[in-house]
């Protein structure tokens, strides 16, 4: 019996050392999950707070777009608040539970080998598959929080209880369920970096195949099955709720779990079951300057995000006039896209126009917190020993930052313009939203250069540039409903554009956006040029 379970020797250990070294990212995560939750509670009933403005929504909710964006649709016949929430919102806290659970799993496992600490510490008296079952259990405690938080949230705003603990379960298994896939991918590559990737991969699959399911026929058809996302919202809640569904993402997880047993038994540590692939020779070249770097270490995520926003901002664009026809029947809802006196439809695009940017910003800060992971794994150190000065090694990363962003922009512009097209817009929408979405680069650079500050201060405080991202996505995306004082709204550098209609953009707030932003950019190089790198 004692042999059975040598191999799990000091899992309790490594259990609580990844709880306390995940003090802070794990409740922030757990936190936004069950804020959001709560912030649909509350405020769709103030948007929506008739059975007849429900149905008008649940109207717009039919149309093949809304349902890839959001789920199978059931209960559109009598669409009360509980069943919004499931068609709408669950799909859309599933997605961040999975995400927590990837990155919680490959940062306690295969980043632990890649950086060299699983070795150290399996030199103590650690079992060999204590790190992956202990990565696993503080997955089920984050995602046993997201349930403790949902299901409160949900019953806040008159909820039943059964229905409400059914969502908060199934978000939870979600989660687990890619945390299982997470343990696999982390036995099949060297680098934390690419096991995250092909975990997202799956993720983003995931979501193709319910988006197609769901469409294919009400409620969703055979297809939508193959989908762990989709298991959540085929339990019906609200509208007939099954239990069983949820016994799938189980399913999942102890065969997950079970393959990565079987494959980590057939690996050393540190080493990945698919070998690296050996660079071109004539890499070298496109490597020799800080920028190349740059480019080739973050291109696979660029091209990743371009075609992620331009398939949503296409969906989302397609939906144009569904929208707006549904906001002149519902005062709460135009208000909202009316902000500044613009009318509904210019209202829409201006409000999509802000939400890709918001979207771009935080891909900016993902951008350059890389300079913090290059500076502790000892890549910058090794780098700044050559010829390379440390202000072209932080101009050349914060620059590809600059350059990626300005694509993204455009290749979601580009998204939501052809979405309209395809609707009953005209051609020279297409351009309008363009330049719309591109009118909101002063304020991403702003994030940038915050972030590339707080850095160049100490790399460990550039990830609270995400705090000027969700205060940015709340109150320009929630500000209209919650009418705040307007000194609250304006802290937020995206709040002092008007991009639709054109002829109403100022130049004077892209100018001294344009400049706080280069400020703070400056600013970034100089402490970091001041400053002791942190070491390895």
């Amino acid at each position: 019996m004692t042999s059975r379970f040598e191999s799990l020797t000091a899992t309790g250990d490594l259990v609580r050392f990844a709880l306390r070294r995940d003090r802070v990212k794990l409740p922030i995560w757990i936190g936004a999950i069950g804020l959001g939750m709560l912030y649909a509670v509350s405020a769709l009933p103030t948007v929506y707070s008739t059975p007849a403005e429900r149905q008008v929504r649940a109207d717009l909710m039919k149309s093949p777009a809304a349902t890839m964006m959001s789920g199978p649709g059931y209960g559109l016949d009598d669409y009360t608040l509980g069943a919004m929430i499931t068609n709408e919102m669950v799909l859309w806290l599933a997605i961040p539970a999975a995400m927590m659970s990837i990155f919680l799993v490959v940062r306690h496992t295969r980043a632990e080998e890649e950086t060299g600490r699983a070795e150290l510490i399996r030199s103590a008296v650690v079992g060999r598959h204590a790190a992956p079952v202990s990565a696993l259990l503080v997955a089920v405690v984050a995602n046993l929080g997201v349930a403790a938080l949902t299901v409160p949230a949900m019953m806040s705003g008159g909820l039943g209880v059964t229905n409400s603990v059914a969502v908060g379960i199934g978000l939870g298994l979600t989660g687990l369920a890619f945390a299982g896939v997470a343990t696999v991918t982390a036995q099949l590559t060297e680098r934390a970096r690419s096991a995250a990737g092909l975990a997202m991969v799956v993720l983003g699959a995931a979501f193709l195949v319910r988006a197609v399911g769901d469409a294919a026929q009400p409620g969703g058809s055979v297809v939508s099955w193959f989908s762990p996302l989709a298991w959540i919202q085929q339990t019906r809640p609200f509208v007939d709720l099954r239990w069983w569904p949820l016994l799938l993402p189980v399913g999942v997880l102890v065969a997950t779990v079970a393959v990565a047993r079987a494959l980590a038994g057939r690996r050393d540590v540190g080493a990945g079951l698919i070998p690296a692939r050996l660079g071109r020779p004539d890499a070298a070249a496109s490597l020799s300057t800080p920028f190349g770097l740059a480019v080739r270490q973050q291109r696979a995520s660029v091209i990743g995000w371009a075609a992620g926003l331009f398939v949503f901002a296409v969906a989302t664009g397609s939906l144009s006039d569904s929208v707006t026809d549904a906001a002149a029947e519902n005062p709460t809802m135009a208000e909202v896209f009316a902000r500044n006196g613009l009318d509904p439809t210019d209202g829409f695009y201006s409000t999509m126009a802000l939400f890709f940017a918001l979207m771009i910003a935080a891909f900016a800060v993902t951008s350059v917190l890389r300079l913090r992971s290059e500076e502790r794994t000892g890549h910058t150190e090794a780098v700044l020993a050559t010829a390379v000065s440390r202000r072209r090694w932080i101009s050349a990363w914060t620059g590809f930052t600059v350059l990626a962003s300005i694509f993204l922009l455009l290749v979601s512009g580009l998204g939501v313009g052809l979405g309209a097209v395809s609707g009953a817009a005209g051609p020279g929408v297409v351009g309008e939203v363009l330049l719309a979405t591109l009118a909101f680069l002063p304020p991403v650079l702003v994030v940038i250069g915050l972030a590339a500050a707080l850095f160049g201060l100490r790399p460990g405080l550039a990830v609270w540039a995400w705090l000027l991202v969700g205060y940015a996505f709340f109150f320009g995306m929630f500000g209209a409903l919650l009418d705040l004082p307007s000194l609250v709204a304006n802290l937020s550098p995206f709040n002092h554009l008007t991009v639709m209609p054109l002829a109403g953009l100022e130049a004077a707030p892209l100018v001294i956006i344009t400049a706080i932003a280069l400020a703070l950019g400056l600013l970034g190089r100089t402490l970091f040029q001041r400053r002791d790198l942190d070491a390895p």
